[in-house]
């Protein structure tokens, strides 16, 4: 499943060898997503961006991301019939006052005119932070932790999902979702975010 960072994407640039790289992690563990894309790679130059994004309140750059994240993921929106965003739990929800993720699928589908349903997907237990996790825990810390929310079955039923999230770090998370998406009925589902995490290592 190859991971692809945008061609030319605000922080791309001099990346061009990380474009379709196979991740590893991928190869290890493949996925029940099909594709996933994202706009740049985080690091130290866009760190900043999305932690203000993320925690900081900084708001105002939404519809700018969701423009690169229309431009990166266009094959992946071409195919796609409902965008879904990674839910937070209640009680992070409460405590952030916003889902980043459910604020990037909003204006993306304003954007591009594909339907977006923030609350078709449930967080159902809160998970501690994954920080400073490895890919192994992440996948146990997140195993089960999504459903689909039954009233949203008939959307569900036979689409092409595009899961969207602020960050892919391992997958752990997004794969945890497409789970529970194709668990609920979902024909498929691929996955694009903002930043791509890339551990050198990790690619093959």
């Amino acid at each position: 499943m190859p991971f692809e960072l945008a061609p030319g994407g605000p922080a791309a640039r001099g990346a061009a060898s990380l474009e379709a790289a196979r991740c590893g992690a991928c190869i290890a563990h493949p996925p029940s997503f099909a594709r996933a894309r994202a706009v740049f790679r985080y690091g130290e130059g866009s760190r900043g961006l999305v932690l203000g994004f993320k925690h900081g309140d900084r708001l105002h750059g939404t519809r700018a991301f969701a423009a690169w994240m229309a431009r990166a993921g266009a094959e992946l929106l071409e195919d796609a019939s409902v965008i879904v965003p990674v839910p937070l739990h209640w009680t992070r929800l409460f405590t952030r006052r916003y889902n980043q993720a459910a604020l990037l699928a909003n204006a993306l589908a304003a954007a591009t005119g594909v339907p977006s349903i923030p609350d078709l997907l449930l967080r159902r237990r809160r998970t501690p932070s994954q920080g400073r996790m490895s890919a192994a825990e992440r996948r146990r810390n997140v195993r089960g932790a999504f459903v689909h929310r039954p009233r949203a079955a008939r959307q569900l039923e036979g689409a092409s999902v595009l899961l969207v999230d602020d960050v892919f770090t391992t997958g752990a998370t997004v794969e945890a979702c497409a789970k529970a998406l194709i668990a609920g009925g979902a024909e498929s589902v691929d996955v694009l975010t903002l930043a791509r995490v890339v551990r050198p290592q990790s690619l093959g």
